[in-house]
């Protein structure tokens, strides 16, 4: 059997349960990023796009813009659905002034940069809300599967903010696969890594609380890719390969999905442990 961290890349790479394709580093992951979304908008030639948008990784974005700006392709009839957003305590949007905002991060960094002509209307540039999570699973419905989800893994193998279940939560791994959009509680796991890196440790600081789409919307996706680049993701890369899908890592269901692909930069492929 393979052991999941001893085992060498060339094992890795053999034994996968998911596809693997290795990229120098992560300035050509965010270009590959940045094209696939452009690529994907122009071959549709102005018909009905969908496209399922993470904050994190994020810097496809300025990438993405200056090709959408350079090369006038038109979003007019296209669809961004971000996937999650941090929560207050009373399960509202954290304010979009924060640095940590998703909605305020996707209006600096992407919306307010792209050419007024060629921008999509505010009614297709779309968040989760709380108290609206029926509404927009009824959309998504409607809008189809999407054409594309390119997207980072939280450390514990979560894909948006669908939060690994725990030992004793009474949910199979079919009946995790099929939750909607949803409010949750964040895991101590996100909250420490995602402290740890956006707010210097500052844990008091970070939400508690988020809401997300569901594995649900995610897993109908069309084109569906992961991307690994950060030493901190190595273990859980090593997970969602080599070991059965599960609920407890969920970006490891994606083994599941026809065309889903894990994209990692080289240094994810050197990176060896021992331990005893």
């Amino acid at each position: 059997m393979t052991n999941t961290y001893t085992c060498s890349s060339e094992e890795f790479l053999r034994n996968s349960r998911i596809p693997v394709r290795v990229l120098e580093d992560a300035d050509a992951i965010h270009e590959e990023m940045a094209e696939i979304m452009a690529k994907t908008i122009e071959d549709k030639k102005g018909k009905h796009t969908f496209i399922i948008c993470p904050v994190g990784p994020i810097d496809q974005y300025p990438l993405f813009v200056k090709k959408v700006n350079e090369r006038n392709i038109s979003l007019k009839n296209v669809y961004f659905v971000n996937m999650d957003e941090y929560l207050t305590d009373d399960d509202k949007h954290i304010s979009p002034d924060s640095s940590l905002s998703f909605v305020g991060f996707m209006e600096r960094t992407v919306y307010s940069k792209i050419k007024p002509e060629l921008l999509m209307p505010p009614e297709q540039r779309l968040f989760p809300v709380p108290g609206h999570e029926a509404e927009l699973d009824a959309l998504i419905e409607e809008l189809g599967s999407a054409d594309c989800c390119l997207t980072g893994v939280g450390i514990n193998g979560h894909i948006a903010f669908n939060e690994s279940a725990l030992p004793d939560e009474d949910i199979t791994d079919e009946e995790f696969s099929k939750l909607g959009t949803r409010c949750l509680d964040l895991s101590r796991d996100t909250i420490v890594n995602n402290g740890g890196r956006k707010i210097y440790g500052a844990l008091d600081l970070m939400p508690k609380r988020c809401i997300t789409l569901g594995m649900r919307q995610l897993l109908k996706c069309r084109n569906f890719k992961i991307y690994l680049f950060q030493p901190w993701q190595w273990g859980i890369m090593r997970k969602i390969a080599l070991e059965a899908p599960s609920r407890f890592a969920p970006a490891s269901l994606l083994q599941n999905v026809p065309g889903s692909e894990m994209v990692i930069s080289r240094a994810m492929l050197d990176i060896a442990i021992s331990y005893k």
